[in-house]
Order: structure tokens, then C-alpha cells, then sequence
């Protein structure tokens, strides 16, 4: 296998915004480490990719789990040989029931992935991106148009989105230092699996159900690239990027 110069980890890798982002990152040259759940998706991934699958490390990954974290970066640098771009993708959500519902098991697997681990990573990316020569690198965080304006029965998700904006303002002050930039990426109604409902019809904030309109994913995926395409001297620092007709100022 031949070596490439660009290294990204993206996770949240097996399906949706992930998959379709690892697909764009390996077009436009970069090896990936590819991070999710399942590595039967991950392989998939991997499959899609065609001949550029020999420029992936896919590896099984709770994002909360510190261990995991390590071991995730310690094999893509292995395999590669450095860190240029982190996608912290990664993302769930509780079901959508009443605040009040909601246990705090629930809470706290949302806070876990969305929040804890887009820290776990960024923290491991630190790590690398300040010791490797030349020194430096991007993050990108997936936001999402909930760190903007929340969605009926969506505290968990809401919150955890809301505080990813927060990190990524701390991530990117304390970056100066070390030429790691860092931005912010929300998305709204891509073509997901996660957003398949939202063809029969979601709730919204008046009480109503209606269907919304969604985009093509690779418009994100591209949008990932472009963020990640800029030197180290200039940034992205937050892109909102939607389905022009989904609900989103006053979310109507």
C-alpha cells in the first residue's frame, strides 16, 4: 500500500453523514481511521470505498470509553503515520418522549457519546497533532441545527449540541498554540437513515406533524472537504449548512 500525506479519523463512520464523509475525505486524498459502533458498518464503508479501501483503519469504537478512544488513534497513527483532521461526528439520541420521561440512563448515553466522546478524541488529537511534525491540524465538530434551536422532546440531544458549540470555542482558542484549528459544522435534514421519519411527517413546535424537506448528504460530505481543504491559517469556525425549505428559523 502506498502512503498518503492526509490523515483524518471520523467518527460515527458506518452509516449517514459519517460514511458519506469518509467516502468524500478519501476522494480528495486523505487516509482515514474510521471510527463507530459496529464494524460490520465500518467494513462497509470500507467496501464502498472501492480501491481506496486500502487507505482506511476501521475499528469498532465506543467513543465514550476512554480506553477505546486511545486505541482507536494509537492504530490510525500506526497505520498512517500522523493526524490532520478529527470529524467528531459521532452522535445519538434519547427517544422522544416528555423531559420528564426520560431516565437518566438515557440522559447519560447521549451525554456519552455526543459530548464525552467528541472530548475523549479531541483531547487524544491534542496528543498527537502538538507532537507530530509539522505540528498541527483541524477538528471538525458536527453541531448539528440543534445547537441552534431545539426539537420537540429533544433535551438530551438539544443539551449535548448546545455544549458541543462550547467545546469547540474552547478547542479552538486553546489550538492557537499548536496550529490546531478548530470549527463547527450544523446540519440540518441531510438524507440519513436517522432522518427517514422526517418523509412521513416529525413533530414541530406548535403541536403539528408535518413532512420537512431534506438534502442529498454529499452536500455535507463536500462541505466537510472544504473545511478541511483551508491552511491551518485560516478557519471555518462555524457552517450552517440545511435543507433550504426544513423548518428552522422560529423551527417553522
Amino acid at each position: 500500500m502506498s502512503t498518503r500525506e492526509k490523515v483524518a479519523i471520523v467518527t460515527g463512520a458506518g452509516s449517514g453523514i459519517g460514511r458519506a464523509s469518509v467516502l468524500a475525505l478519501l476522494d480528495a486524498g486523505y487516509a482515514v481511521g474510521l471510527a463507530g459502533r459496529r464494524q460490520d458498518a465500518l467494513d462497509e464503508t470500507v467496501r464502498r470505498a472501492g480501491g481506496n479501501g486500502q487507505y482506511c483503519a476501521a475499528l469498532a469504537t465506543d467513543v465514550g470509553n476512554p480506553a477505546a478512544v486511545k486505541s482507536l488513534f494509537d492504530t490510525t497513527v500506526r497505520k498512517f503515520g500522523r493526524l490532520d483532521l478529527l470529524f467528531n461526528n459521532a452522535g445519538t439520541g434519547a427517544p422522544a418522549i416528555p423531559l420528564e420521561a426520560l431516565t437518566v440512563e438515557q440522559w447519560q448515553t447521549v451525554v456519552s457519546v455526543n459530548l464525552t466522546g467528541a472530548f475523549l478524541c479531541t483531547q487524544e488529537a491534542f496528543r498527537i497533532m502538538q507532537a507530530q511534525t509539522p505540528m498541527g491540524g483541524r477538528i471538525i465538530n458536527n453541531g448539528s441545527i440543534s445547537a441552534h434551536a431545539p426539537r420537540p422532546f429533544s433535551a438530551p440531544y438539544t443539551a449535548t449540541k448546545h455544549a458541543i458549540t462550547g467545546l469547540t470555542k474552547s478547542t479552538s482558542l486553546d489550538g492557537r498554540a499548536y496550529d490546531i484549528a478548530c470549527g463547527q459544522i450544523d446540519i440540518g435534514n441531510a438524507v440519513t437513515e436517522m432522518t427517514d421519519k422526517m418523509s412521513k411527517g416529525v413533530p414541530q413546535a406548535d403541536g403539528s406533524t408535518r413532512v420537512e424537506p431534506r438534502m442529498d448528504v454529499e452536500h455535507v460530505a463536500n462541505a466537510v472537504v472544504h473545511m478541511a481543504s483551508l491552511p491551518l491559517d485560516a478557519n471555518v469556525q462555524t457552517m450552517t449548512i440545511m435543507a433550504t425549505k426544513m423548518p428552522f428559523l422560529g423551527r417553522g
